[in-house]
């Protein structure tokens, strides 16, 4: 299913849904137990993947706080997204198929016989504006049900399915709201809303995880399939990403800009070489921008690497820049610095948290996404990502690509 028809169900589905399960608790209302400590903690995130890294805090501080065994459930095709950092072992993770209603509808069955045969006891609704994730939280079965609650917020209904309601805080990070549903957990049972506690920078620290020797020597062996002569000791690597989900595809930068900037970047360093990255289905995309060029230092690398990879290529790499999408969240797991191009967004909550920069044109217009519209935005015109020009990401590119830059990467490897 495409996303409109994904967001349409949500709505008019979800909504009454949502309203007659929360009349249904109320006539018959569960016993609550809260007297030990969660044991089985699942987390629901199910469309973004970029969203696993940065939940990834918030996750390591269960298993730290309360010794939990963690579980996790994903759309399918976003599953490879919890391999970055192994967090959550592969067995504890249960996908669901949204290629059909059909298939959405009996992976939710067995999504709720699964938790309830492993005895969830506490869930975390990740999510800011599903209603299917809120149905899935009230029924899977736990007895501990967190989640970000709309209270005097206009929007965003839910039903009344929490038994631990947070404020979402559109002025912190993301990562920092999905700490505060961790900490929800240990503070008072009658606190409204719940998570009135100071998050520090230091929680929401992505650890960088090592990359195995063979998978780095397999990976230089297929760049080197498109450019023999390539030798890491004296050139480097400048990764493109110029793709963004369907979820907002007006997160894109424009190709000619691309274009411009990949062209400054060969003509200004003789030493380095540009791969376009991204998944098989946007190879085209990306053969499109390389002829653009027709520069033998430009490769179009989409589809030569899977998910699971990246890490071998970013350990390989100096910098990439990148629209705000997946792969400058999965960098972070790398110590590899991003330049992340931001615009219906806003990196003030979805900045990566790796090392980099974010850059915005600074629109009035912009951010024009939230958790309060769905991020379903009316424009059909992105002038905030046009009016980023090249001109101002090259000069954040000569930062990292500079003498300074290359001796700071080199120090952090």
């Amino acid at each position: 299913m495409n996303v409109d028809a994904m967001r349409r169900i949500d709505r008019w589905a979800g909504v009454p849904l949502c309203f007659f399960l929360t009349l249904a608790r109320r006539l018959f209302p569960s016993r609550r137990s809260d007297a030990t400590a969660p044991k089985r903690v699942l987390f629901i995130e199910l469309s973004e993947m970029g969203s696993t890294i940065l939940a990834d805090p918030a996750m390591r501080k269960a298993r730290q706080a309360f010794g939990a065994e963690l579980y996790f459930v994903i759309f399918r095709r976003n599953a490879e997204s919890l391999g970055f950092l192994r967090t959550i072992p592969e067995a504890n993770v249960y996908t669901i198929r949204e290629d059909s209603l059909l298939t959405l509808a009996l992976d939710t069955l067995g999504f709720l016989a699964w938790t309830r045969r492993l005895r969830i006891d506490t869930v975390i609704d990740l999510e800011l504006f599903s209603r299917f994730t809120a149905l899935l939280t009230a029924l899977c079965g736990a007895t501990r049900r967190v989640g970000f609650y709309r209270f005097h917020n206009e929007g965003l209904y839910r039903g009344e399915l929490l038994s631990h309601r947070v404020a979402y805080n559109p002025h912190i990070h993301i990562a920092k709201n999905f700490v505060a549903l961790i900490n929800a957990l240990q503070g008072p049972a009658d606190q409204v809303p719940f998570s009135k506690t100071v998050i520090d920078d230091a929680e929401i620290v992505i650890p960088h995880l090592p990359v195995a020797a063979a998978a780095r020597t397999a990976m230089l062996a297929r760049i080197r399939e498109c450019r023999p002569d390539f030798d890491p000791e004296k050139q480097r690597i400048v990764l493109i990403n110029p793709n963004a989900s369907e979820l907002l595809p007006q997160r894109r930068w424009p190709q000619e800009h691309f274009a411009a900037l990949t062209a400054r970047i060969l003509a200004a360093w003789q030493d380095v070489l540009v791969l376009i990255t991204g998944a098989p289905e946007e190879k085209a995309e990306a053969e499109h921008l390389r002829n653009r060029l027709n520069d033998p230092r430009l490769i179009n690398f989409a589809g030569r690497q899977k998910l699971t990879e990246l890490p071998a290529l970013y350990s390989l790499a100096t910098l990439m820049i990148s629209n705000d999408s997946g792969p400058g969240h999965f960098a972070a797991t790398s110590g590899m610095p991003v330049i992340s191009l931001f615009g219906p967004e806003t990196p003030a909550l979805y900045g990566p948290l790796g090392e980099g920069a974010c850059l915005t044109a600074g629109m009035a217009c912009s951010p024009c996404v939230s958790a309060y519209n769905h991020r379903k935005t009316a424009c059909r015109e992105p002038l905030c990502m046009q009016m980023l020009l090249p001109d101002l990401v090259f000069e954040e590119v000569r930062r990292w690509l500079g003498k300074d830059g290359t001796a700071l990467r080199s120090a952090s490897r």
